[in-house]
């Protein structure tokens, strides 16, 4: 019994070491988040969030701990203002190109894109200002650290990561099939098919961030899925970032904002294609 006490320590003094790195990190980041709304900042923080959300998962799958829905609801904040920091940098850099193409009414469309999202942007900024920092602080904190110092052994020791993992792969193969069932049925270009792509990329997500997160547990074979997935949740992330960039032009009421709706239009037409593109060019992975 010696060897397996020991090697069950091993293992527990490993997941509280990464633990305690990827909390330290949120905290450090959120805490900067919120002082400076600098973009790396709110990256990282959101990043180090989802991946202590990853590990929770695995180790408190039923939320034994009450830990999981503090961090969500910080996801949630956090990703509010990454999406936007995205999306208006996505915008700038088009704009950029339509000057430079002295395409100038698109220019100006896009100068009112920018400035809706902005708008956006500034109120989810105070929505995080208000509700990260009690996310982060004693509430957490009270939960945190007898799941750290009192409940982990016992929850590494009922884990398994590596079926999880077989678990996440064979779910992300059931997309993937559901995918190609409503593509070939409703066409490429259809939202049921759109939604259900954007599933598969959800999955493949999920894959990837759990070889990443837990990494140091998994078995050589799926360690090595976090690059693999990676490359498949980035090119499927070029379809969702056109899908997006569209719905965001679509919400635009031209009076109120100003623009000229043909060439929002025509704008959108380019994108459609941009996105049906990289669909086709996609299929061999989805």
């Amino acid at each position: 019994m010696a060897p397996t006490t020991s090697l069950h320590k091993d293992r527990s003094k490993q997941w509280h070491d990464v633990l305690s790195e990827l909390y330290a990190k949120f905290q450090q980041h959120g805490q900067q988040a919120v002082d400076t709304f600098h973009d790396e900042d709110v990256h990282q923080a959101r990043v180090n969030c989802r991946k202590l959300m990853t590990l929770l998962r695995i180790l408190d799958p039923n939320d034994e701990t009450e830990l999981l829905p503090l961090f969500k609801k910080a996801q949630k904040r956090l990703g509010k203002v990454r999406d936007e920091d995205v999306l208006i940098d996505a915008f700038k850099e088009r704009r950029k190109q339509a000057k430079e193409q002295e395409q100038d009414q698109l220019a100006k469309l896009l100068k009112a894109v920018i400035k809706e999202q902005k708008e956006h942007r500034r109120l989810y900024r105070k929505k995080l200002v208000s509700k990260l920092p009690p996310l982060q602080g004693k509430k957490l904190h009270k939960k945190w650290k007898p799941f750290l110092e009192e409940q982990l052994p016992a929850l590494v020791a009922a884990s398994d990561v590596n079926r999880l993992m077989r678990e996440l792969e064979i779910s992300y193969e059931q997309k993937k099939k559901h995918y190609r069932q409503i593509a070939k049925a409703q066409g490429l270009e259809a939202e049921e098919t759109l939604t259900a792509l954007h599933k598969v990329r959800i999955a493949a997500k999920e894959l990837r961030y759990t070889a990443e997160a837990a990494g140091f547990a998994l078995n050589a074979k799926f360690r090595e899925h976090e690059q693999l997935y990676k490359k498949i949740q980035k090119e499927l992330g070029h379809i969702n970032d056109r899908h997006v960039w569209i719905e965001a032009l679509e919400e635009l009421e031209p009076k109120r904002v100003k623009f000229d709706a043909s060439v929002r239009d025509e704008f959108v037409g380019e994108l459609r294609r941009e996105m049906n593109t990289a669909i086709h060019e996609n299929e061999r992975v989805i």
